[in-house]
């Protein structure tokens, strides 16, 4: 009995079939849209944009795609490596500036330049109007930016006193006379709430209270006032709220309107309301501001069959959105907006065909 392979193809000749696979060179370590091995520039495995380029990554293999994630491609360094095609940061140095961030959390990234990108929908605008984080650095806008798809994620402003206290408006802080701890995410927001009462760093270090930062597990064992950005989710730049609303019994502020709109204006946030149930003690609605989201993002030379892809891929796949611990959206009347920022020519003509937009 003679064995056979397919069609025609005896025992004998295996010998040869094999000389013929094995002499094909492989490479690889070859990154880039080309090869089908695109890189993009994400986060921590558990942050948002970290949890984003995960979805993107299935999303995307699909259409033939093996998506590699930067997961330091973080802040707002994304957005600068996505537009000037650089390679991801020293990983060592992301390891240093996010200690509490477990390293298998954060994989070192591939060596190769940066192709596309995950990071806010206001992060973006500011990369691409060249403000914001990127003005204070001196930098020029990105206009090389465009936006493949905006996905929606809920981001409050969330600000809360111990119970115990008995501080039921922040500008009872000041008269308070024993030194005061204050938990922020210390960016522009909580700034801006903390300057409206007349608190700083300086203000509140000189009356022998401390500026802690949420996201640092260890800051959050004694502290009399949270003002702090985010929702319920264990990622690391919410889960203050995941852990201190189970550990602590928290009063939830309300904040003047007239603050809240300077905040919305300056920011870019909307008005929104923190819904009853979102945190354990929030048993009304709170309201506050709101970012919108998050975007997967790359240049205005990105080849149109990619960028078609991504739009495509996003849609069609949009059930992986709902299989991870954050809270991710897609809404079709919103997927092409990002403030200012261009759309994809490519991405814009899938979103045309859909009907999504016009």
């Amino acid at each position: 009995m003679r064995l056979t392979i397919g069609r025609g193809i005896g025992l004998a000749a295996l010998p040869v079939l094999c000389v013929a696979v094995f002499s094909t060179p492989v490479r690889a370590q070859e990154y880039g849209i080309a090869a089908k091995r695109p890189v993009i520039a994400g986060a921590c495995k558990t942050c948002p944009w970290g949890a984003l380029a995960e979805i993107v990554k299935a999303a995307m293999a699909p259409y033939g795609y093996d998506v590699q994630i930067c997961y330091n491609c973080a802040t707002s360094e994304g957005p600068r490596e996505v537009a000037g095609a650089l390679k991801p940061g020293d990983i060592q140095r992301a390891y240093t500036s996010f200690p509490f961030i477990p390293r298998d959390q954060m994989p070192p990234p591939p060596n190769a330049p940066v192709d596309f990108g995950v990071t806010s929908v206001q992060n973006l605008w500011y990369a691409y109007s060249g403000t914001h984080a990127y003005a204070r650095n001196k930098e020029g806008p990105r206009k090389n930016l465009r936006l493949l798809a905006a996905i929606q994620a809920p981001n409050y402003l969330i600000v809360a006193t111990k119970s115990s206290l008995g501080i039921h408006d922040l500008s009872q802080v000041k008269q308070k006379k024993w030194p005061v701890r204050i938990l922020t995410d210390a960016n522009e927001v909580s700034t801006a709430v903390m300057a409206y009462y007349g608190l700083s760093r300086e203000t509140v270090e000189s009356a022998g209270g401390k500026i802690l930062r949420g996201v640092v597990p260890a800051d959050r064992a004694d502290f009399d006032v949270i003002i702090h950005g985010g929702s319920l989710g264990n990622a690391p730049e919410f889960n203050v709220w995941y852990e201190v609303s189970q550990k602590f019994d928290l009063d939830y502020l309300a904040l003047p309107r007239d603050l809240l709109a300077k905040i919305a204006k300056d920011d870019d946030m909307e008005f929104h309301d923190i819904p009853i149930g979102l945190l354990r003690g929030v048993n009304q609605t709170i309201p506050t501001v709101a970012r919108t989201g998050h975007v997967v993002f790359g240049r205005a030379d990105m080849p149109d069959d990619f960028a078609y892809a991504v739009a495509k891929a996003m849609d069609e796949h949009q059930d992986l959105l709902q299989w991870t611990h954050l809270n991710y959206s897609y809404n079709i009347r919103t997927v092409w907006k990002a403030f200012g920022v261009p759309l994809h020519p490519a991405a814009a003509k899938y979103y045309r065909e859909r009907g999504y937009m016009k």
